[in-house]
């Protein structure tokens, strides 16, 4: 970090605002208060400015909301990948974001594991910070998908400020700052976990990310209504017609939907009569007729225990029920065929 040395004024749990954690000039004893509450970074002050910082804890909890302004214009960049998101909601002035390279159209702005972040802020600027760890985010993808993600989910980093909902969740920010001010976290602590989780919630139903509506609207408890399990269903047909080479059982499919294996197998059982495992067997049943088709065809080489075992039956006996009840005959009936049209 460099800048210039100015005069400090650190007032920590002052009476009059006992949320402040800095007001002041001293550049290092900022830089250190944003190091160890946000994350390490690189903060320059810019034109031989004086800095004026205000830097305050609104709450501070698994969801953590701050207020930031410099007074001077700084270039602040993290000195390691973000294990956290961090949403920027400017309150006045303004700044830049630089994300993998790319400036952003807005500061309003969400970044996290997975960006690659840069800022500048002018010296009017001020921003309401919303801090939430990447481990509060994975807990409630996981309660949509099922089970744990496989990789941190990446927020498009532009919130639409256009749209009514992206409004109303920034809206229940503003509502969680009043109530955070107001003392009451310490006097309710359940509507503060309520509150959280409606932030974290909310935040994964309004903002565009990497995994979509695998995620976005299915509800906190892995189900959702039957448009979006129907929808689900749609999703984990589609993995299996693409995937049934491969050794996928119900809870890949039910990954790939984006909801828990329960909500999958209702699903199936509501709007197809069968279950994800079933049905997975019929698509390969299908994949075996077409294959035994050809060869009967000339078009292949093979024989009915090489095709079976090529998507995936190792058990000739109940193989060959499956098949005949799917298509009323045996395997080596399909196949004879080659041999009919051989006479």
């Amino acid at each position: 970090m460099s800048g210039i040395d100015g005069e400090t004024d650190l007032r920590r749990s002052g009476p009059a605002d006992g949320s402040l954690l800095f007001r002041g000039g001293d550049v290092e004893v900022l830089h250190e208060l944003i190091s160890t509450r946000f994350a390490p970074n690189r903060m320059n002050v810019l034109h031989a400015h004086r800095l004026d910082g205000l830097f305050r804890c609104t709450h501070d909890g698994p969801v953590g909301l701050y207020e930031l302004g410099y007074g001077a214009e700084v270039d602040v960049m993290p000195g390691a990948p973000l294990d956290f998101y961090n949403v920027h909601i400017p309150l006045a002035g303004d700044g830049a974001v630089t994300v993998d390279g790319k400036e952003l159209p807005s500061a309003l702005s969400i970044v996290g594991p997975g960006h690659e972040v840069s800022m500048r802020w002018n010296e009017k600027s001020r921003n309401r910070i919303l801090i939430i760890p990447r481990e509060v985010v994975d807990e409630a993808v996981s309660a949509r998908l099922g089970g744990p993600p496989d990789s941190p989910l990446v927020f498009d980093p532009v919130f639409d400020a256009r749209t009514a909902p992206t409004r109303v969740w920034l809206g229940l920010v503003e509502r969680f700052a009043e109530f955070a001010d107001a003392g009451l976290p310490a006097l309710s602590p359940l509507a503060l976990a309520h509150f959280e989780q409606l932030l974290v919630n909310g935040l994964l139903d309004v903002q565009p990310h990497a995994l979509g509506s695998a995620v976005a609207g299915v509800g906190s408890g892995g189900g959702g209504g039957s448009a979006a399990v129907l929808r689900a269903v749609h999703r984990a047909r589609e993995f299996c017609a693409e995937h049934a080479h491969e050794p996928i059982g119900a809870s890949d499919m039910a990954r790939a939907a984006g909801v828990a294996v329960r909500t999958l197998r209702e699903g199936f059982r509501r709007h197809l009569d069968t279950t994800p495992l079933a049905y997975l067997r019929t698509v390969r049943l299908g994949l075996v007729r077409r294959d035994l088709s050809a060869v009967a065809e000339g078009l292949e080489r093979g024989n009915v225990t090489e095709v079976a075992l090529r998507w995936g039956f190792t058990h000739s006996g109940r193989f060959t029920a499956y098949y005949r009840q799917a298509y009323g005959e045996t395997p080596s009936q399909t196949l004879r065929r080659k041999d009919c049209r051989s006479a």
